[in-house]
């Protein structure tokens, strides 16, 4: 009885082994690779997201938001100078008088051998005419803050611009990679071709290794591939903020059809919204806010003026009737430094001066965005004229390949013509997909050249 229990546990668990091996075990191991190829599966990001994680994570756009407060704090206080000034103070003067009697002949003062003194001053002053001084000032603050807020427009702008230059060149590194790895199953393909044929006697061994020698070859471009993938995912992970060794991957990018103005439209465009031309348009105007505060300093000054003093020789400071005095003022003045009149002169020179290379600075920028807008608006328009191109050269390679693929597997042509057809395909296709990625780029460029990345 024991005997044939001891059989019946053996059966069964032989039977729950073979389960196990043939159904359980199978699904588990499926399951394990399941959760990892999860696990590594890349992290797929658009454009849009991108950008958007950027500049909400780039430091420079937080310093540049840092920039704006620090120039409207300062407004904010050269508006505090229109306001009015006072100030109080209380002191406390006690005096020790060892000598305290002074003889005049058949006269003689007595002073006590010690006393006591408060003395309180409170004040407030107006400027009611300064020439115009702190309006100037306060004009000048303004413009200031302005051209900080453009300055934070033009680093957001260096900011995304820079995250789509390295978002297409993660796109360019993927796409070739992909390529690289069709081509690579075709000439494995090839290979297995070459060898049957070679085993058959119809080829040589030659061709046989002129394929193998095209399979090194595109392994060695998939090797710098790889390495360039790893250099360009690690500087799109730090400027989205995301930890260092996130693997990034990009579907495919679907360029709009955009349509194309004329240059001078983008130039216009340009000379209207970018960042350097608005600049210097508030800069000459602040100059020519410096000229008029300067020649405000020969204009005479007006104040107004209240104040109270409290004036107590008792030991005691609070005020008892009789004991103190309190004086109220209340004044007018003028003050007028002439000698302006002529060592000022120099100084309005001076800033006219300023005023006037604010606005040749103007007109040579405005030349310089004119050159770089039409440079990037004809490289755009390059880029489109190569896809173009390129799509042709594919057609052509493709037959190409085709009727050498049949020639060699008629005999006809030999291993070296059909390897040539594959590398030429395989480079068109390459050339293809950098060519879209640089047209992509290129319109941003554009963009970017016209002031209007990111509105």
């Amino acid at each position: 009885m024991i005997t044939q229990n001891k059989h019946t546990r053996l059966k069964f668990f032989s039977a729950a082994a073979v389960t196990f091996k043939r159904f359980i075990a199978p699904a588990f191991i499926l399951t394990l690779f399941s959760l990892n190829a999860v696990k590594a599966q890349d992290r797929v990001i658009t454009l849009d997201e991108a950008l958007k994680m950027g500049l909400a994570n780039s430091n420079v756009v937080k310093l540049s938001k840092s920039k704006i407060d620090q120039a409207i704090s300062q407004y904010n206080q050269a508006k505090d100078n229109i306001l009015p000034t006072g100030k109080a103070s209380f002191t406390y003067d006690r005096a020790e008088i060892p000598a305290n009697k002074l003889d005049f002949g058949p006269t003689s003062l007595s002073l006590p051998k010690s006393a006591d003194a408060f003395l309180g001053i409170a004040s407030v002053n107006e400027v009611i005419y300064g020439g115009n001084r702190l309006k100037y000032a306060e004009q000048s603050t303004e413009l200031l803050a302005q051209i900080s807020r453009i300055d934070a427009e033009n680093d957001k702008d260096a900011v995304a611009y820079d995250i789509i230059n390295q978002y297409y060149n993660l796109y360019k590194v993927l796409k070739s990679k992909k390529v690289v790895e069709q081509n690579l199953a075709t000439v494995d393909q090839q290979i297995k071709q070459a060898q049957r044929f070679f085993d058959q006697g119809i080829v040589t061994k030659n061709d046989v290794l002129r394929f193998q020698l095209q399979r090194a070859n595109i392994e060695l471009n998939g090797i710098d591939l790889e390495t360039n993938r790893k250099i360009v995912n690690y500087n799109l992970n730090i400027l989205l903020g995301l930890p260092e060794g996130t693997p990034l991957a990009i579907n495919d990018i679907a360029e709009a059809d955009r349509q194309v103005a004329p240059v001078t439209a983008y130039i216009d465009t340009a000379l209207a919204a970018r960042t350097e031309v608005r600049s210097l348009d508030l800069r000459s105007q602040v100059a020519e806010t410096n000229v008029k505060n300067i020649k405000a300093n020969a204009l005479p000054t007006v104040n107004a003026s209240a104040a109270a003093y409290y004036i107590d020789t008792q030991i005691d400071p609070f005020p008892q009737s009789g004991k103190y005095i309190l004086p109220l003022t209340l004044g007018v003045g003028v003050s007028w430094n002439f000698s302006a009149l002529w060592t000022n002169k120099n100084k309005v020179a001076e800033a006219k001066i300023q005023q006037d290379e604010v606005s040749l600075s103007k007109l040579i920028t405005m030349n310089k965005v004119r050159r770089e807008v039409n440079e990037d608006y004809q490289n755009y328009m390059m880029a489109l004229d190569k896809i173009k191109l390129l799509q042709t050269s594919i057609e052509q390679a493709g037959e190409n390949n085709k009727i050498l693929e049949s020639k060699y597997k008629s005999n006809i042509a030999s291993a070296t013509d059909r390897a040539d057809a594959e590398t030429l395909l395989y480079q068109a296709e390459i050339n293809l997909e950098l060519a879209k990625a640089d047209a992509g780029l290129a319109y941003y460029t554009l963009i970017k050249s016209t002031g209007k990345l990111n509105k």
